[in-house]
């Protein structure tokens, strides 16, 4: 691949955006990429940890020099949005670490991802209408979810950016590090703590959390139901109540 770099562990994928000369901007071969990486997590489910490789940037959004030539049959084809959804429906939980400016389809890209760890010099923001466009590729839906319908509107509206400290403030991310050398490690320690529990439980926790309303409860009696007969689940609990036997 020659816009992402990508590093393999045991349970998860290390994914890093890599066109520096571009400022990570997302193009047409950088989304086919993406969309690689989610097939691969696809057939073979594990954690993803996303981030931009370039000091001080995650995504400049879209590349506009592409943006400028599409017309509205690129605009149907879902270019961006479809990619976004595929990473946001991943089976298992995602991160986006980000380091500097993530905007528009960067921030975009950050919102698809389950939870977003952040530097003090990260900014989010969405400048689409600046652009005479919209921002179509997730954040006039999930923007809202994140932040509440009023803040969301006014961002969407204005293009104006969120600074680290109001991102946490707001609810766009839950994590922000002084220092850059500190993000990679933060994720990772996020990471490490949901794969402390069960694979599967995690899975059909995140399932349940996407799901529409109209899914519950249905879909979590059946998704407890599939963990009671779990062995995982009958193992965990066998070791708790030995622990606690032994105190």
């Amino acid at each position: 691949m020659s816009g992402l770099r990508i590093e393999e562990l045991p349970d998860r994928l290390v994914v890093t955006l890599d066109r520096p000369e571009k400022r990570n901007a997302i193009d047409a071969d950088l989304i086919a990429e993406l969309h690689a990486v989610c097939a691969e997590l696809e057939a073979n489910p594990r954690l993803l940890l996303l981030t931009g490789g370039a000091a001080g940037i995650f995504a400049g959004g879209a590349d506009i020099g592409q943006l400028r030539e599409r017309g509205r049959l690129d605009a149907l084809a879902a270019i961006n949005q479809a990619a976004f959804a595929r990473i946001r429906a991943l089976p298992m939980p995602t991160v986006a670490a980000v380091d500097g400016p993530a905007l528009g389809g960067g921030a975009e890209l950050a919102y698809a991802c389950d939870l977003r760890v952040c530097t003090a010099r990260a900014v989010f923001g969405q400048p689409e209408v600046r652009l005479g466009i919209l921002a179509g590729a997730g954040a006039t839906h999930r923007l809202p979810a994140l932040i509440g319908e009023a803040r969301a509107k006014e961002l969407l509206f204005t293009g104006r950016r969120v600074d680290a400290d109001e991102a946490l403030r707001i609810g766009l991310v839950n994590r922000v590090v002084g220092e850059p050398a500190e993000l990679l490690p933060t994720a990772h320690a996020l990471l490490d703590e949901i794969a402390k529990g069960s694979a599967l439980a995690v899975r059909l926790t995140k399932l349940a959390v996407d799901a529409p309303p109209a899914a519950h409860p249905q879909l979590d009696l059946l998704s407890q139901a599939v963990l009671f007969e779990d062995e995982e689940k009958h193992r965990r609990m066998t070791d708790f109540l030995e622990r606690r036997r032994s105190r």
